[in-house]
């Protein structure tokens, strides 16, 4: 395999992206925060599916953490990831310093609405709309034919697809299944900060979620379905829950039985919080 070419600025960016479309190259993003796992390298092989050229950025958003969340402590290793890169065979590696992407003076913030209420914005208020900013600067930068991001990631996805559309951007996002262990855990960059012992429990939230799923498809009761999930989670050792909801499937709005919609979660072990969802099959 080549090695990826490798830029920190946006000037290299476009430029190299100007030289690929100059030849008739179709390129695809696929935008990460690094220590890359086998989820983000299948979001990788989707877009080489999808395009002649991949740009893979790696920069840790500071817009989207909160004064008491884990940027500090977010891990980074971008040896490991460029090795990764590398064998998985995308082209180029964007890895911006925290000055490139928000110089001296930056003053501009865009917030998506639609998707972006409740849920995750219930806890982190400022979340989407660092996601939204630095995403529409990544698009804006590296001018992709198509970006891919991962299921997930649901929320996210579903407002990033929802921000294309409201200032037209011309990028195609590709949603991408999500990547599971052995055991049905979703792949995440926070996992490892699980001991054995959490992540033994933390294999029990998507099955708590697929049987909840089932029990809605079957004509359960909405409210008490959420509730028995919730105490399902504790139950299996998680410490505390955020949310576990159902809702539309598009927009996010309510959950509606005879369409097809999506159940999500949030919920913590120690001081790690792990977010998953499943689809919710129309009865």
């Amino acid at each position: 395999m080549n090695e990826p070419i490798v830029v920190d600025s946006v000037t290299a960016l476009r430029s190299q992206v100007r030289d690929w479309r100059r030849a008739g190259l179709r390129v695809a993003m696929v935008p990460t925060m690094g220590a890359l796992h086998d989820g983000h390298i299948s979001l990788v092989r989707i877009a080489l599916e999808r395009a002649e050229r991949c740009v893979v950025s790696i920069f840790v958003n500071p817009t989207q953490f909160a004064p008491a969340e884990d940027l500090d402590k977010y891990p980074r290793q971008l040896a490991r990831d460029l090795d990764r890169l590398r064998d998985a065979g995308a082209h180029l590696a964007f890895t911006p310093g925290v000055g490139e992407m928000y110089p001296a003076g930056f003053a501009t913030k865009i917030s998506v609405g639609g998707p972006s209420r409740g849920l995750e914005t219930d806890f982190r208020p400022n979340f989407f709309d660092g996601v939204a900013t630095v995403v529409a600067k990544l698009f804006l930068q590296a001018a992709p034919d198509c970006a891919v991001f991962g299921e997930k990631d649901y929320q996210q996805l579903c407002v990033v697809r929802q921000l294309c559309r409201d200032l037209d951007l011309p990028v195609e996002i590709i949603g991408a299944p999500t990547v599971r262990d052995a055991h049905g855990l979703a792949m995440s960059s926070r996992n490892a900060y699980l001991g054995e012992a959490e992540l033994d429990i933390a294999r029990k939230f998507n099955v708590i979620l697929r049987q909840t799923a089932a029990s809605l498809t079957a004509k359960a009761d909405e409210a008490g379905a959420m509730d028995a999930a919730a105490n399902a989670l504790v139950s299996a050792g998680f410490q505390k829950i955020d949310y576990v909801a159902a809702r539309a499937s598009v927009t996010l709005g309510p959950w509606q039985r005879h369409r097809d919609g999506r159940l999500l979660a949030a919920a913590w072990l120690g001081t790690t919080r792990l977010i998953d969802n499943v689809e919710i099959p129309a009865s």
